[in-house]
């Protein structure tokens, strides 16, 4: 299987390790992903990063990450017009409209790690990926 490319985004954590990229980053290497992270509160957008991802996917875990998220959507779409675009943590279901209004692909919510596994497993294989988490 090839080894999917993709980039975390963290937007508002002032600089503190975002536990909400940490966590899947290490559930997705341990799949086989190549994984970069970005914190956008205390470093620039890799664009190239950005150009080379298969999967871009935004922490949104309050209303200002998912603002300033959103925000950043027609840029990447712009580096890389191809990419799976995903929102995930506790403001991406309760913003789906509108993400999905901005070209998200995915929202996944709550326990999001296997989500991200399974939506990365499905990319590298070629496959549809869901398009929500299934709520319980």
């Amino acid at each position: 299987m090839p080894t999917l490319n993709v980039v975390l985004v963290s937007t508002y954590e002032l600089g503190r390790q975002p536990f909400g990229l940490a966590s899947p980053a290490a559930w997705l290497r341990e799949s086989g992903a190549s994984v970069t992270c970005v914190d956008l509160s205390i470093e620039m957008l890799d664009d190239a990063a950005i150009a080379a991802a298969d999967l871009v996917a935004f922490y949104v875990p309050m209303h200002t990450a998912t603002r300033i998220a959103a925000s950043m959507t027609q840029r990447v779409l712009l580096l890389n017009p191809d990419v799976h675009l995903c929102f995930y943590g506790l403001y991406a279901p309760v913003n789906e409209g509108f993400l999905r209004e901005l070209g998200a692909h995915t929202i996944l919510g709550g326990e999001f790690e296997a989500g991200l596994v399974a939506l990365a497993e499905r990319l590298a294989a070629g496959g549809d990926a869901p398009a929500a988490q299934p709520q319980p």
